[in-house]
């Protein structure tokens, strides 16, 4: 209001009766109007006493550019920066404006906005490390021995392409904080070779990313050996940081070659090179605190499939994972953890012999071979149409440094031809294990489980010892 009466003084000083008169009736019809929208110009433009708090989330009233105010929450206009009292007025003859980004709570009335200054900011970052190459590789009692070779830049721009050989080592393909990943995994049981790019901000600052990648993939199984040769498009929606919406569409070429024998007819089937797409849903709840070691929060997976092709059938998953703290040190360390978790999967009836599931090893049910717990026809592991597994796991630290520890687990679950629980086929292993965690051997700790089966069917292959380790540089 103080500048407006100054505005008012100078004017009377420099000016004659009727100009004065003039002067009088703009800033009365300047009050009347800003006694309509609840602020001054002056404290619109130029700070002053705060405003009181607008808690009315139907019609806030902001500055563009500010923050919009959190639905409920107190909001008051920019204070006045410092020297700005000396600063000359803008003119008062400038017409207002449309604002052309009112904000996703709504704007002032009629939609119109003061005009504003804007203020240049000078922000002075450094670039850390994006890219990596690391070099390692890993045994396992599922997946046998293998090698690792992993190409990873996390500011990719897939469009500055290099205008001259140099521009490789010094700018090209980097700057726009996209994902690319190339990873190469040789090995004597497993083969695979993927290509992914990712834009995490599909239109700029958004909870959409989008990603296309590419895959070759060869497992030679007990029963026959597998080649899968495809691409997929995935398109992401982060709904909350924790809630993620996930869309997806793949196509791939599966051939399948050197059966252990011919005696199962939906394995002739499948011989030979099958053409298999398949739209996903994925809707993930996701509040664990680390991927590899969590001790707190869950994980909730609903899957939806749709494959088409040679072979047209719906599948759902649901796959849930909860992580208690039971106790800790003072400062953090020393966690004790309690898991529970489960994993459920039903399929329609024209799915085919490699997309079945399947049980048994050390990442569905320890006590038993690779895929050992699954339905056997005629020597074959033929899989089934339906799974439910389960876990009940508590770990516990040995050393004080949490290097080393320790895991009382059971494991539990059945896999099914048909959609039903076969109470004779339900397996059941408890047992115990080791965690060993090295910083310089990568983030995954090394595994060490031995668990006894006491729940099982004729058919099963036991195996009491299961392990996992792996070295990343």
């Amino acid at each position: 209001m103080h500048h407006l009466w100054r505005i008012f003084l100078k004017s009377i000083a420099s000016s004659g009766h009727a100009s004065s008169m003039r002067t009088v009736s703009v800033l009365i019809i300047g009050l009347w109007v800003c006694s309509l929208t609840g602020a001054t110009v002056a404290q619109a433009q130029f700070g002053g006493p705060p405003l009181p708090p607008v808690n009315n989330p139907a019609a806030p009233y902001y500055l563009p550019g500010t923050q919009p105010p959190v639905v409920g929450a107190p909001f008051y206009p920019p204070a006045t920066p410092p020297g700005a009292m000396n600063q000359p007025l803008p003119p008062l003859n400038q017409p207002w404006q449309i604002d052309p980004n009112p904000g996703f709570m709504g704007s002032p009335p009629f939609g119109y906005m003061p005009n504003y200054r804007d203020v240049p900011i000078d922000v002075t970052v450094s670039e850390g490390q994006t890219g990596r190459f690391s070099v390692g590789g890993s045994v396992n009692s599922d997946l046998g021995v293998a090698g690792n070779i992993i190409l990873e830049e996390r500011n990719f721009d897939l469009f500055r392409l290099p205008s001259r050989p140099s521009d490789m080592f010094n700018g090209a393909f980097r700057g726009a904080g996209q994902n690319f990943r190339l990873e190469l995994v040789p090995g004597n049981l497993v083969q695979r070779y993927t290509v992914n790019w990712t834009e995490p901000s599909l239109f700029g600052y958004s909870p959409f990313s989008f990603s296309v990648g590419g895959f070759f993939f060869t497992r030679f199984y007990r029963d026959w050996s597998e080649q899968r040769l495809g691409g997929r498009a995935a398109l992401g929606y982060d709904i909350t940081p924790d809630l993620s919406l996930t869309t997806e569409i793949r196509g791939e070429d599966v051939k399948i070659f050197n059966p252990r024998n011919d005696l199962v007819q939906s394995l002739n089937d499948a011989l030979g090179s099958n053409d298999v797409y398949t739209g996903r849903v994925r809707l993930a709840h996701n509040t664990r605190d680390s991927p590899f070691l969590p001790t707190e929060g869950h994980l909730l997976e609903l899957i939806y499939d749709q494959v088409f092709g040679e072979y047209d059938f719906p599948r759902g998953q649901i796959n849930y994972s909860r992580y208690f703290l039971v106790r800790e040190r003072a400062d953090g360390s020393g966690r004790h953890t309690f898991t529970t978790a489960f994993r459920t999967g039903f399929a329609g009836a024209d799915q085919p012999i490699f997309e079945n599931f399947y049980a048994g090893g050390f990442s569905t049910i320890r006590g038993f071979q690779f895929r050992g717990a699954s339905p056997v026809e005629s020597g074959i592991q033929v899989g089934g149409r339906f799974q439910f597994l389960g876990t009940l796991e508590y770990m516990f630290p040995i050393t004080a440094d949490d290097m080393l520890r320790m895991v009382a687990f059971v494991d539990y679950g059945t896999v099914e031809k048909d959609i039903e629980v076969n109470w004779d086929n339900f397996r059941v292993a408890p047992g115990l294990g080791f965690r060993i965690a090295i910083p310089a051997m990568g983030p995954a700790p090394l595994a060490f489980d031995f668990a006894v089966p006491i729940a099982y069917s004729d058919n099963d292959d036991r195996q009491v010892f299961s392990f996992s380790a792996g070295l990343t540089r």
